[in-house]
């Protein structure tokens, strides 16, 4: 009912959690797709020892179990200092979402022409100029799908975010805690604005794919 969609909204560890979702899926959007965008042009660009072992590498992580992959999170950012702060989540859900930003910009990269490139930079584009003229704009539509894909990913997970992100929770997290303490009927409402946000993202990535 419309009374427990009011009681979230009027619930302010909800809204901080909320906003704390938006501003990591927003962040882990860009960065993984930035990220996403280097790896995949490199690893079509370019010819060098190892190249095997990076892909292996950036494609690793969606595999591991997120209790095992937190766990891991959680001894090296405890290490480093980073243990309970909002960009300990963002950092996290960035390993994980770029290895699918990665793998749908290389498939659009695949598309691209051996000889395009090299045609700008015949008639006195420099490599640079090549890249932001003729390379990004033809990613454009997986640059766009890689950012909503990495959202949705990031905005629904909470394994990885509960074991990092101490007091800073985000939304999944914080409907875990209210399971733990007791059964309200604003786990549904919540649940049910997760589900909703995610299915857009991911119907919008799907557009641009």
């Amino acid at each position: 009912s419309l009374q427990w969609h009011r009681a979230i909204i009027e619930d302010e560890m909800v809204r901080s959690a909320f906003v704390n979702t938006l501003v990591v899926a927003f962040s882990t959007a860009v960065i993984s797709t930035a990220l996403g965008f280097a790896a995949a042009y490199i690893d079509h660009r370019y010819r060098f020892r190892g190249k095997s072992t990076l892909s292996m590498l950036i494609a690793i992580p969606p595999t591991i179990p997120a209790t095992v992959l937190g766990m891991a999170m959680l001894a090296f950012l405890s290490r480093i200092g980073m243990l309970g702060k909002l960009e300990a989540i963002i950092a996290c859900h960035v390993v994980i979402a770029t290895s699918f930003s990665m793998a749908l910009i290389r498939l659009r990269l695949n598309e691209l022409g051996a000889d395009l490139e090299q045609a700008a930079w015949n008639m006195g584009a420099s490599p640079l100029a090549g890249l932001t003229r003729v390379v990004l704009p033809f990613c454009k539509s997986s640059l766009i799908a890689s950012f909503f894909l990495a959202a949705a990913v990031s905005f629904d997970e909470f394994m990885i975010a509960w074991f990092v992100g101490g007091m800073n929770e985000t939304l999944p997290v914080r409907i875990l805690n209210l399971l733990q303490c007791q059964v309200s009927p604003k786990i549904n409402a919540i649940g049910t604005l997760v589900l909703l946000v995610s299915v857009v993202l991911v119907m919008l990535a799907q557009r641009f794919m």
